[in-house]
């Protein structure tokens, strides 16, 4: 097989091997620069750099939108759940959903920051970055408002804890109770999440063309 078959989707990779296709994206990667004419040395692996491609990390965010796509517009099958247990299922479900949605913002952000600042420049100052805040990780991006920024602060509580566990841990119970606040207060829509989460993932479009 050549580089140009390897780099295609190929649908029955995760079944044969899920963990390893699963794996396999900075070598598809790879694999397509050294085809643009940019060779790289797949045996040694990728490095730090590598991995803060923002390529990938666009790609990643776009993953994490589609599966979150696929889970809000299926159909979860509850039937092994005891009846009177299906509803709360259900709820856990779209929160589920709601933390990829999340996570994707997430990625989406940290790529654009890449992008902006630059790998090292990012690598420099990334430990500022390491939390779930997307509220204040989307601080760059233009003409979010209040109600925009509460959507996002929101969806941080589902990337910290509420699409993980049912418990945001000891002590820290009014982080559930803050998502009914912003939820009662600002009357979000699915609609209004999803039109915020899209404008906030079209802003690295605007910064990837200012950079060239």
């Amino acid at each position: 097989m050549t580089f140009k078959d390897h780099i295609q989707s190929n649908k029955d990779g995760f079944g044969l091997d899920p963990l390893g296709y699963a794996s396999l994206g900075w070598y598809k990667w790879g694999m397509v620069q050294t085809l643009a004419g940019f060779p790289v040395d797949l045996q040694k692996g990728p490095t730090s750099d590598d991995l803060k491609s923002p390529v990938l990390w666009l790609s990643h965010a776009h993953a994490m939108s589609e599966a979150a796509r696929v889970l809000i517009h299926g159909m979860p099958n509850l039937d092994l759940m005891p009846e009177h247990i299906r509803g709360i299922c259900h709820c856990q479900y779209h929160a589920v959903a709601l933390m990829l949605v999340g996570y994707s913002l997430e990625i989406c952000l940290k790529a654009i920051l890449i992008i902006d600042k630059g790998v090292a420049a990012y690598q420099a100052e990334e430990k500022k970055h390491f939390h779930h805040s997307l509220e204040k990780l989307a601080a760059f991006v233009p003409n979010l408002s209040e109600r925009d920024n509460a959507v996002l602060k929101g969806l941080s509580h589902y990337t910290r804890w509420a699409g993980r566990y049912p418990d945001p841990g000891f002590g820290k119970q009014g982080h559930a109770e803050e998502i009914f606040t912003l939820s009662e207060k600002f009357k979000i829509s699915a609609k209004e999440l999803f039109d915020v989460a899209d404008r906030v993932m079209k802003h690295a479009r605007t910064v990837a063309e200012n950079k060239t």
